[in-house]
C-alpha cells in the first residue's frame, strides 16, 4: 500500500515538471520571437490512467495550442507558480510515504 502511495505521489510529480517545462519554452519562445511577434501558447494536458491494480496515476500527454491566444508573461509565472506548488505537495506526499515504508521495515525487524 505504502508503495502506490508512493507511485501515486511520483506520477504527479512528473507532471507538474512537465508542466514546468512547457511553461519555460512558452516564455523562451516569446523571448525570442520579440516584443511585436506573436507566439501561441501552448497548454500541458494531462490523463488519469489506471496502472493496472486499480490505482489511478497522473501522465501528462503533450500539448495543445490555445486558440487566439499569446504567450503572456504574468500568466506562465502564475503557471509556474501552481505547477511548483503541486510539484511541492507531491514531493512532501513522497517523503510521507516513505517514511511510512520505513517505520513499516522497522516494524518488521522488531
Amino acid at each position: 500500500m505504502n508503495l502506490d502511495l508512493l507511485d501515486s505521489a511520483a506520477s504527479g510529480m512528473d507532471a507538474q515538471r512537465a508542466a514546468l517545462d512547457v511553461a519555460a519554452r512558452n516564455v523562451a519562445a516569446a523571448e525570442a520571437a520579440g516584443p511585436n511577434a506573436r507566439y501561441p501558447r501552448m497548454v500541458p494536458e494531462f490523463r488519469i490512467e489506471n496502472d493496472g491494480a486499480g490505482e489511478s496515476l497522473v501522465a501528462f500527454t503533450g500539448t495543445r495550442e490555445e486558440r487566439g491566444t499569446n504567450v503572456d508573461i504574468l500568466t506562465e509565472m502564475i503557471a509556474v507558480m501552481n505547477a511548483s506548488r503541486a510539484y511541492e505537495s507531491n514531493a512532501a506526499l513522497f517523503d510521507t510515504g516513505k517514511q511510512l515504508a520505513e517505520k513499516t521495515i522497522e516494524l518488521g525487524r522488531l
